[in-house]
């Protein structure tokens, strides 16, 4: 809703002061900051004098407050940055606020906080308490929670601002209506080649997953486009605002591919964050089983299955079935029953352990470790018992204990024994066996019960530094995967994102993530998104009938572009044509294929006459303006326009069609369809 003229210039003379002032601040700071560090550098060189002749309570006391000063010039450095990230747009958005008592609060709403020489706010960090009221609602009635409690009071204004280079080039008064005319104009936008905050189009349903601070774990399943991976990114952002003692190095998130990793790259940054420690479930693999040279990814392991490589895939099926975990569960209880040592051990002729001792140990005073772990504590008691306290014998100890052992054996051979085990639900043959652990190279779905096994027997890497823990496409992980990460971030907490719709895994499916509910410590909650802020119209009315959906909703106002469907063209000329045609009017544009084989083909056919790049599975940066990539690679990124391409000789087959979709779902403002 549009505003007076009036109103308007009140609104830019506010603009050219908020300015005036921010500009001011960092110029102040800039001085301070660097007088500060001169000072930092001489009192330390000070200090390193002095303490030559300082005793040890002195010398604590002088690097404890070097340390005081340090923290302060870093902080201080941090809101530099957060300062100059404002300088140019210090706002975007504010409300009109009346408490229960009568007082009215002007909010103006931004990327960090500004406070003038007496501390009254000038500006609010969108994190604060009482801004959580221009997200979640229209005017009237509202009430948000502050330190000291619940504030109820009356929402009489939500106005929000585009500013650029400190000119204001519109204002708009809005309700929670999330076809306002603002939200709009922003998705309209062209994409870019890095995901954007959005700070200033949080909806409400967005928002409650933002500032959830009352659970220690969500579990989130939204639709395609309903802004997941911006949601969690903010909900970090949020955290790291509002959490005491917790920086982004205490969370990690999980991601499924690198060139993802990179696609997010700059929205906590862009919000005033340090980016979180990143990693994907295949780099865990490859960190875990040192044994190998190289695990087969994630990725590699889809393609496979579309490429029609993979030979048994009901073996693969059940490797990744929730059976197979109950089925190891008992082969292990029956290992552990069984395991003993079997003779007595001597070491330096005197020293001598009965094999009855050495059982007690194992079964009865050191029976909550690992099992292979319980050798290692056996070991080094046996060395301080025998060596008055020292562990210089451990080793030797160690292993007259293995060799004294029925249980100690590479894991490889304990995961065939399982699969020749009345265990096992599946019958595999000799040279099935004796090639599966063989190679260097161990596939993805071996190395994840190898992973398995090598933590029940030997213990999972626990990360106790980490605290948060955040997985984006959470659908494509199975549920052995998960309890995997569950042993080795005990105390953390999860935001656990995803879409069971965009499941591109072909041997598993949940019909729902609220399932994960088991795995988790503490209070968890499950939240559905089911508003899409991607694609028009008429892109998702299309997409629905892929899956037979009726519950998305499109937020995008229609833009009269119907899908385009190729068939029975020539290839060549027609991709050419429908590329340049779409590059005269957008930024992004994406040639999807069904798999590796015909990414590469379209490339070898585009690479002439486009200026075209080919996305695989090793790429980790790249720019959006033209390329050609797998779809199971494409999950996450989002496009102007989509060209979806499968040869006619390779179908997507009726168990494909949410490999379909999630192509297909990456458009943005126009989908081609190729076959």
């Amino acid at each position: 809703m549009s505003i007076t003229e009036e109103e308007v210039k009140k609104e830019k003379l506010i603009l050219k002061k908020t300015s005036n002032l921010v500009e001011k601040y960092i110029h102040e700071l800039e001085e301070t900051i660097k007088v500060k560090l001169e000072d930092l550098k001489e009192f330390k060189k000070l200090a390193w004098k002095e303490s030559q002749t300082l005793d040890n309570a002195e010398t604590a006391s002088l690097r404890e407050e070097a340390q005081t000063e340090e923290n302060r010039a870093y902080k201080k450095q941090e809101y530099y940055k957060r300062l100059k990230q404002i300088e140019k747009k210090p706002y975007f958005a504010s409300i009109v606020f009346k408490d229960t008592e009568g007082e009215i609060f002007n909010i103006y709403m931004a990327l960090t906080y500004l406070k003038d020489k007496k501390s009254n706010n000038i500006l609010y960090d969108w994190r604060s308490p009482i801004c959580s009221l221009f997200y979640d609602y229209e005017v009237g009635e509202c009430s948000y929670e502050a330190p000291m409690g619940e504030i109820k009071g009356e929402l009489k204004r939500k106005r929000q601002y585009k500013i650029e280079n400190n000119q204001l080039l519109g204002v708009f008064d809005n309700s929670l209506n999330i076809d306002d005319e603002f939200l709009q104009s922003v998705l309209a936008e062209e994409s870019s080649d890095k995901m954007k905050n959005v700070v200033n189009t949080i909806q409400q349903e967005q928002n409650q997953v933002i500032r959830n601070l009352d659970d220690n774990n969500l579990i989130v399943n939204g639709i395609a486009g309903s802004g997941k991976t911006t949601v969690a990114l903010h909900r970090i952002a949020f955290l790291l605002y509002r959490i005491k003692d917790l920086s982004s190095k205490d969370i990690l998130i999980f991601s499924p591919n690198n060139i993802f990793s990179d696609y997010i790259s700059e929205v906590l940054p862009s919000l005033g964050e340090a980016n979180t420690l990143q990693t994907t479930f295949d780099d865990y693999l490859s960190y875990q089983l040192e044994e190998y040279k190289e695990v087969e990814s994630y990725t590699d392991f889809v393609g496979n299955f579309y490429k029609e490589i993979e030979t048994n895939k009901e073996l693969v099926k059940y490797k990744q079935s929730d059976r197979i975990i109950d089925d190891i569960s008992k082969y292990i209880d029956n290992y552990l029953t069984n395991a003993s040592f079997t003779k007595n051990i001597t070491e330096n002729i005197i020293n001598k352990v009965s094999k009855e001792d050495l059982n007690n140990y194992l079964h009865n005073k050191y029976y909550k470790f690992p099992l292979y772990e319980r050798i290692n504590e056996i070991g080094k008691k046996l060395s301080q018992d025998f060596y008055k306290g020292s562990n210089k014998k451990k080793d030797t100890f160690i292993k007259l204990l293995k060799n004294s052992s029925n249980f100690y054996k590479p894991i490889s051979d304990i995961v065939i024994d399982f699969f020749k085990s009345k265990y096992s639900k599946i019958n595999l043959t000799d040279k099935e066996l004796k090639f599966m652990f063989k190679s260097k190279t161990i596939s993805y779905e071996n190395a994840l019960i190898y992973s398995y096994f090598k933590g029940l027997l030997e213990g999972f890497p626990y990360e106790a530094n980490i605290k948060h823990v955040v997985i984006d496409e959470a659908q494509d992980y199975n549920y052995l995967q998960y309890l995997i990460i569950s042993k080795i971030f005990r105390k953390a907490n999860f935001t656990i994102l995803g879409d069971i719709n965009q499941n591109i895994n072909p041997y598993y499916k949940y019909e729902s993530l609220e399932r994960l509910n088991e795995l988790l410590d503490g209070s968890t909650k499950y939240i559905e998104l089911t508003k899409t802020y991607r694609s028009s119209p008429e892109i998702i009315s299309y997409t629905n009938k892929i899956l037979n959906l009726n519950h998305v909703s499109a937020i995008r106002d229609s833009n009269n572009k119907p899908i385009v469907i190729r068939k029975n063209t020539d290839l060549k000329y027609q991709l050419v044509d429908d590329i340049n045609s779409l590059q005269n009017t957008y930024k992004t544009i994406a040639v999807i294929c069904k798999d590796d084989k015909e990414t590469n083909n379209i490339y070898e056919l585009l690479k002439d006459d486009v200026n075209i790049s080919i996305i695989d599975k090793d790429t980790k940066t790249y720019n959006k303006h033209l390329i050609v990539i797998p779809a199971y690679l494409s999950k996450g990124l989002e496009f102007d326009a989509v060209i979806v391409y499968n040869n006619r000789n390779n179908p997507y087959k009726k168990n494909e069609r949410n490999l379909l979709y999630v192509s297909c779902t990456r458009a943005q403002h126009e989908l081609y369809i190729y076959n």
